[in-house]
C-alpha cells in the first residue's frame, strides 16, 4: 500500500513538473531585482497601493549591508532600515580610523603615540595636531550630516489620485517633487518595457533600463530560448499607482512607485502549445517600480522591479 501511494505522488509530482512552466514570466519574472542607490537593501515606505511594502530586493549589483543590519522589512517600527544607531560615513570613518591606526603603529614601533614627543615644541606641536584633526572631523562629520538631512523621509503619498495619470499628485514630505509629468512617464515606462519585453527587443530595453536591469532581462529571455519557451505579455492596463519615495543622492534622482497593472500572461513552445498563463484570463499584479535619472536633466530609466506583498 505504501509502495502504491510513493509511486502515485511521484508520478503525480513528474506530470505536474511537465505540465508547468513559470508562475510568473512577464518582466522580472515575479522577482525582487535592481538597485535602488543607498536604499537597495532597505523596505520602501507602505502606500495605498501597496500598504504592506514589497519584498526584499533578490538581486543586485549594490553591496549588501553587514549582518547585523536591520533593512526595516521585519520591524513595522523602523522605515528604510534606518534605526537609533548612526549611519557610519566611509570616508569619516576611514579618516579617523587612519589617524587611530597611525598611533597604534608609532607605539608599536616604539616611537609614542604619534611619533614621540621630545620637548615643549614636540608636545606644543602634537597639541596642534591633534586640535586640526579634531576641527577637520567635526567639520567633516558636520559637512555629512547637512547633506543627509537635506535627503527625502519616505512617503506613503496622498490619498487621492489625480484624473490625468492614477498616480497622487506628489507627497510635500518628499524633497524631490515629482509631478503630473514624471508620473506620465512613470506610466508609459510601464507599457513600454512590457513591450520591449513581448519582442524579446533588447536594444529597446536598454533605452528604457539602467544597464542593470537590461542585463537581467537579457539572461531572463535567453533561459525562455534555451527552454525552447517565449513569453507574451498583452493588454496590459494601469490600475492605480502612488508615490513610496522620492530622494537624491550622488547626482541622481530616485522614485519609487507602487503600481498595480493586469495584463495577460502567456508562455507558450515554439510550436504555439500553451505551457503557462492563459490568453484570456487576465491577471492583476501589484509591484513596487524604482526609477533612477540625473540630477542635472534627463530621462527616467527603470532601475528596480520589487513584488508587492
Amino acid at each position: 500500500m505504501k509502495r502504491t501511494v510513493f509511486c502515485s505522488a511521484a508520478v503525480l509530482a513528474i506530470l505536474l513538473a511537465l505540465s508547468t512552466g513559470p508562475a510568473h514570466a512577464r518582466p522580472g519574472e515575479g522577482g525582487s531585482m535592481g538597485s535602488r542607490g543607498s536604499r537597495t537593501w532597505s523596505a520602501p515606505a507602505p502606500t495605498r497601493t501597496s500598504p504592506y511594502g514589497a519584498s526584499p530586493m533578490e538581486r543586485s549589483i549594490a553591496p549588501r549591508p553587514s549582518p547585523g543590519y536591520n533593512n526595516g522589512y521585519n520591524s513595522p517600527y523602523l522605515r528604510n532600515g534606518m534605526g537609533m544607531a548612526p549611519v557610519r560615513h566611509p570616508f569619516l570613518t576611514g579618516f579617523a580610523g587612519g589617524l587611530l591606526g597611525a598611533g597604534l603603529f608609532g607605539l608599536l614601533s616604539g616611537h609614542g603615540l604619534f611619533g614621540g614627543v621630545h620637548g615643549l615644541f614636540g608636545l606644543v606641536g602634537l597639541l596642534i595636531q591633534i586640535a586640526l584633526a579634531i576641527l577637520v572631523i567635526r567639520w567633516l562629520a558636520g559637512l555629512f550630516m547637512r547633506n543627509r538631512n537635506s535627503g527625502a523621509p519616505p512617503s506613503s503619498g496622498p490619498a487621492f489620485p489625480t484624473a490625468r495619470t492614477g498616480f497622487p499628485s506628489g507627497s510635500p514630505a518628499a524633497s524631490l517633487q515629482i509631478g503630473p509629468q514624471d508620473y506620465q512617464a512613470f506610466q508609459q515606462l510601464l507599457l513600454n518595457v512590457q513591450a520591449a519585453w513581448s519582442q524579446q527587443n533588447i536594444q529597446a530595453l536598454q533605452g528604457m533600463a539602467t544597464p542593470e536591469m537590461t542585463g537581467y532581462f537579457n539572461q531572463q529571455l535567453a533561459a525562455l530560448t534555451s527552454r525552447g519557451e517565449r513569453n507574451i505579455v498583452s493588454d496590459v492596463r494601469f490600475i492605480q499607482g502612488d508615490l513610496s519615495e522620492s530622494w537624491t543622492e550622488n547626482g541622481y534622482d530616485y522614485a519609487t512607485v507602487a503600481m498595480r497593472y493586469s495584463l495577460i500572461d502567456l508562455t507558450t513552445d515554439m510550436t504555439g502549445r500553451v505551457v503557462a498563463g492563459s490568453s484570456t484570463d487576465p491577471v492583476t499584479v501589484t509591484e513596487l517600480w524604482t526609477f533612477i535619472r540625473p540630477s542635472r536633466g534627463g530621462s527616467w530609466l527603470l532601475s528596480a522591479i520589487q513584488q508587492g506583498r
